[in-house]
């Protein structure tokens, strides 16, 4: 099971991140990953093997190579833990608003 902790401990490694942004352009392989990356084959592999653990991606094989895309199901989780502080953020502000409108009766 995916959870808000383990996509944002995958996303806290910088290339990751940047590994998981070139694959929100399109599905590649790992050597396409590794050819646009300053660092090699095996790491690439590595990065994305915890970013599916994440469930941040899938892959497909595709003859010999591992084809890597994008799971948007895998931020689900993520999402939601966010949203709930943009709900915390509207509760607060229409509160102040309220507070303010009684204290200028």
């Amino acid at each position: 099971m995916t959870t808000y902790a383990s996509v944002l401990a995958a996303l806290s490694d910088p290339t990751r991140r940047d590994v998981f942004e070139r694959l929100r352009q399109g599905p590649r392989s790992v050597t396409a990953l590794a050819e646009t990356l300053p660092v090699s084959r095996p790491a690439v592999s590595q990065h994305l093997k915890i970013l599916s653990k994440a469930g941040l991606v899938t892959q497909k094989r595709s003859g010999t190579s591992h084809i890597y895309s994008v799971d948007p199901g895998g931020l689900v989780e993520l999402r939601q833990y966010l949203d709930g502080f943009w709900s915390d953020v509207l509760q607060a502000f229409e509160a102040d608003i309220k507070t303010r409108k009684e204290e200028s009766k």
